[in-house]
């Protein structure tokens, strides 16, 4: 049976939610056990933090499990806020997997600048974001994204809900602001990182640049870059089962 305290801990990004990680928590199954929590700012209650305090509200989680160490997996944002806690906190992270990571300064572009700046980026984000998610609640239109990104109706229609809601914008700017005050630290304190690294990319995502993750891998003692031949950034959902493999045997690596 699987061992409850040492389990899985999965970190969404932004916008995103524990709903992100469904299709891998699914595809992992009995073999290990898994924890998704909606970080900050995203669970309807929180206020949104910076990646210290949202490696705070992990390590939060892991101790109500009672858990002293997980595999930690984090997805875009979400890969910033691991490999901030396996650099920190060492001892409780026991193994690293980081999944289309926006964790370097190379995974930024001029979108993210932008959507990071004042005024102007959280009106432009809650304008995106809300446009987002009026569509995913406009049955046709949620149809037509859903059969362009391989994605199921239920889940687009729950995270349209999710979109359009104010806080939602708001849990957003302040983590896009996070991103470009934080990551330059991020990247000095990764070189701390001990923890066996895998880095995970797809060779088509325009969100975080492929060639991020190959230099973030660089600063990261003995870091694996595992590329996805073609996919995009939604690695959670649209490369579920494959991703759950990557996982799964990270968690092993130590057994």
């Amino acid at each position: 049976m699987p061992d409850p305290t040492d389990p899985i801990l999965l970190l969404h990004g932004q916008p995103g939610n524990a709903r992100d990680w469904a299709a891998v928590r699914e595809a992992i199954g009995t073999r290990a056990v898994t924890i998704a929590f909606d970080r900050p700012g995203w669970d309807g209650r929180s206020a949104p933090t910076d990646l210290a305090g949202n490696a705070q509200a992990a390590l939060a989680v892991l101790d109500a499990w009672g858990a002293a160490r997980a595999t930690v997996v984090g997805h875009s944002l979400g890969g910033a806020i691991a490999a901030w806690m396996a650099a920190e906190h060492p001892d409780r992270v026991r193994s690293l997997v980081l999944a289309a990571p926006s964790a370097n300064a190379a995974s930024l572009n001029r979108v993210d600048r932008l959507l990071a700046r004042p005024v102007v980026g959280p009106a432009l984000g809650a304008t995106v974001l809300a446009g987002l998610g009026v569509a995913l609640t406009a049955p046709v239109l949620r149809e037509r994204i859903g059969a362009g990104l391989g994605l199921g109706g239920p889940y687009l229609k729950v995270s349209g809900h999710a979109l359009i809601d104010p806080r939602a914008w708001h849990a957003f700017a302040v983590e896009q602001r996070a991103l470009i005050d934080e990551l330059p630290s991020l990247e000095q304190r990764v070189q701390q990182i001990s923890a066996p690294t895998t880095i995970v990319v797809g060779t088509a995502d325009r969100i975080v640049p492929p060639v991020s993750a190959l230099l973030l891998a660089a600063r990261i003692t003995g870091a694996e870059v595992v590329e996805i031949e073609g996919a995009s950034h939604l690695l959670p959902q649209q490369h579920a089962d494959r991703l759950a493999a990557i996982v799964v045997e990270a968690a092993r690596t130590l057994d």
